[in-house]
C-alpha cells in the first residue's frame, strides 16, 4: 500500500475515533467506561477496505446510543457497544472465539482508574489461562467446541439442499478452527484470512489438516461436502483422543471415589434391564442401556475405571447378550470394590438398614 494512502486511511480513522470520543464526553460521559481499538488497524496489516474495530465498553443502556452503522466512502462501519457481563467474561474465561479483542485491545480512552484496572482483571484473566500448559482446562474447551462442529456435521447430513449443506460445512471448518485454537491453547491473533496462517504455526495439529480444510471448501456439490466433511471430522476425532490421552492424566480408582457406585448401578440399571430383556421390551431396554452406557462413560472419565462398551452387545431382537453384558459389568465392579476394602451396602431387610443409616458418623 501506498504511503499517501495509508496516511490518507489513518487520518480518516482518527477523525471518526475523535467523532465518537466527542460524543462520549459530551453526551455519555458517565455511561461508557472504555473504548479501545483492536482489528486490523490495531495490528497494523489493514488494506483500503478495511473498517474501524472499536470496543466500547458500557456500563449503562443508554450507552448503546453511541452505537450506529454507516457507510463512508465505500466502507463500512459498524460502532457498537460491548456490555461488560457475559461478552467480556466470555472472552476473559477463553470461550469466545474473540479473546485477541481483550487481550490486544489497544486503549484509547476510559474514564477513571476503577474501569480500566477492571479491564485489566479481565485481561490478566485470560493471560494466566494461557500460560497454562496444555492439559484438562483447555482440552475440555475444546471438547466443548468440538461438540459444536458435530452439531454442524449433522446438519450436513440431514439437509437437502446445498445453500443449507455448504453453510454448515463452513460452520464445522469455524468450530473445528476453535477446536485446534483451544487444542493449543492460545487465541487467534489475526484477522479471518490469516486462519490458515495461524493455524500452521501450531504445535499440535492433525496430520494433512489443511488438505482436509480446503478440500470441503472446494466441494462441488452435496455429495462431495459430505465426503470431505465426514474426512475432516473423523481425524478430529482421532486426533482429540490422542491428545486426552497425551495429555490427561487418568484417575486412579480408591476407595473413596468408589462410594456408591455398585449400588447405583443396581439402583438406575440393573433390575431394569434385567426387566426389558424378560419383557422383551427393546424400547424399553435401549433407553436403560442408553443410561447405563452414559454413567459408565462418566465413571470411566471421573474416577478412572475400565472404558465398558455396552451397546455394542444391543440386539432388539435378542437382548439377553445385553442383560448378560451388564451383570458381568456388575460383577467386575463388585471385584473392585473387594480390592479396594470397599464394602457392598446390601441388606437382607429393613432392621439392618435402620441399624446401620442411624449410626451417629
Amino acid at each position: 500500500m501506498k504511503q499517501e494512502i495509508r496516511q490518507q486511511l489513518e487520518n480518516k480513522n482518527q477523525k471518526l475515533i475523535d467523532m465518537v470520543l466527542e460524543k462520549i464526553k459530551r453526551d455519555l460521559v458517565t455511561d461508557i467506561a472504555i473504548v479501545g481499538l483492536t482489528g486490523s488497524f490495531s495490528r497494523e496489516d489493514f488494506h483500503e477496505k478495511s473498517d474501524l474495530d472499536l470496543i466500547i465498553i458500557n456500563d449503562t443502556d443508554k450507552g448503546w446510543e453511541v452505537s450506529s452503522c454507516f457507510v463512508l466512502d465505500d466502507v463500512g462501519y459498524d460502532i457498537y457497544c460491548t456490555p461488560w457481563k457475559k461478552r467480556l467474561e466470555e472472552q476473559s474465561n477463553l470461550e469466545s472465539f474473540a479473546v485477541g479483542s481483550l487481550i490486544d485491545l489497544k486503549i484509547l480512552y476510559y474514564r477513571n482508574d476503577e474501569v480500566l484496572n477492571k479491564l485489566k482483571l479481565l485481561q490478566q484473566n485470560a493471560l494466566d489461562k494461557l500460560s497454562k500448559p496444555i492439559g484438562l482446562e483447555c482440552l475440555n474447551r475444546a471438547d466443548n467446541t468440538f461438540k459444536k462442529a458435530k452439531g454442524f456435521y449433522a446438519d450436513l447430513l440431514i439437509e437437502d439442499d446445498i445453500n443449507s449443506v455448504r453453510y454448515a460445512s463452513a460452520n464445522m471448518l469455524f468450530e473445528i478452527i476453535n477446536t485446534l485454537v483451544n487444542i493449543n491453547n492460545t487465541y487467534i491473533k489475526r484477522g479471518t484470512i490469516h486462519y490458515l496462517e495461524e493455524l500452521k504455526t501450531y504445535t499440535h495439529m492433525p496430520t494433512d489438516f489443511e488438505c482436509m480444510y480446503l478440500k470441503v471448501i472446494d466441494s462441488k456439490n452435496i455429495d462431495e461436502i459430505r465426503e470431505n466433511s465426514h474426512v475432516i471430522i473423523s481425524n478430529m476425532t482421532k486426533f482429540r483422543r490422542k491428545m486426552q490421552k497425551e495429555y490427561i492424566k487418568q484417575p486412579e480408582v480408591t476407595f473413596d471415589n468408589l462410594n456408591g457406585v455398585y449400588e447405583e448401578l443396581w439402583c438406575n440399571c440393573r433390575n431394569k434391564l434385567i426387566r426389558s430383556a424378560s419383557m422383551e421390551n427393546s424400547n424399553y431396554a435401549i433407553h436403560v442401556a442408553r443410561g447405563a452406557q452414559n454413567f459408565l462413560d462418566e465413571l470411566h472419565d471421573d474416577i478412572g475405571t475400565p472404558k465398558y462398551n455396552l451397546m455394542e452387545v444391543f440386539d432388539a431382537h435378542n437382548m439377553i447378550p445385553l442383560k448378560n453384558k451388564f451383570l458381568e459389568i456388575m460383577e467386575d465392579f463388585r471385584k473392585t470394590y473387594d480390592n479396594t476394602g470397599r464394602k457392598i451396602l446390601h441388606y437382607n431387610n429393613f432392621d439392618e438398614l435402620y441399624s446401620d443409616y442411624m449410626k451417629i458418623k
